[in-house]
């Protein structure tokens, strides 16, 4: 019983500090700027509404644009298909994938990656292997297949697009840092 009545109490504390911690964040919070105020409701009104301006800050999921306004969606990025490698973009960073992988099987019974990347089948397919780390388990091990935290290729891989960096990468590989210190010296 003295459970019971601990556990209502708790409950109540919580409630109430949701609803004290809602009410201030919702008086410290700004009114939005709307920038063509819409009185009808029709999707195709709704749709041609531009995103206000958000500063320098990311909003990746209303792009700076009221709730309460409907924007269109950006264009998808199109898919890089010229199976050129990619530099990489920072240390140890996972390769891209150079080309299209619409409509691959990747589940527990079938990787469509392996048909290509596979040891046995890189020379055949001219496709980079997959690399020794992934025949490799949590310990360390070798195993004569793909070790299964490594089986799902896109957790870690992804398709090239044409898609705009959301953020500046002013990112520097060692090579690079090294030699623009040589070129300052002999200048």
């Amino acid at each position: 019983m003295r459970d019971k009545s601990l556990m209502l109490i708790a409950v109540l504390v919580v409630l109430v500090a949701a609803a004290v911690g809602f009410a201030v964040g919702r008086k410290s919070t700004p009114e939005p700027h709307v920038a063509a105020a819409s009185t009808t409701t029709t999707p195709a009104a709704a749709s041609t509404a531009e995103p206000v301006a958000a500063g320098d800050q990311i909003d990746a999921i209303r792009r700076g644009a009221p709730v309460n306004q409907e924007i269109a969606p950006p264009l998808m990025a199109r898919v890089e298909n010229a199976d050129v490698k990619r530099n990489r973009a920072y240390p140890m960073q996972p390769p891209t994938i150079p080309h299209a992988i619409d409509n691959y099987q990747i589940d527990k019974n079938s990787n469509r990656c392996l048909l290509c990347h596979a040891r046995a089948n890189a020379d055949k397919f001219q496709a980079p292997p997959v690399s020794v780390t992934h025949y490799m388990d949590r310990n360390d091990q070798f195993l004569a297949t793909i070790s299964p935290r490594r089986y799902f290729c896109n957790q870690c891989h992804v398709v090239q697009t044409d898609a705009k960096p959301l953020v500046a990468n002013t990112f520097k590989d060692i090579d690079t840092i090294l030699s623009e210190e040589q070129d300052k010296k002999a200048n």
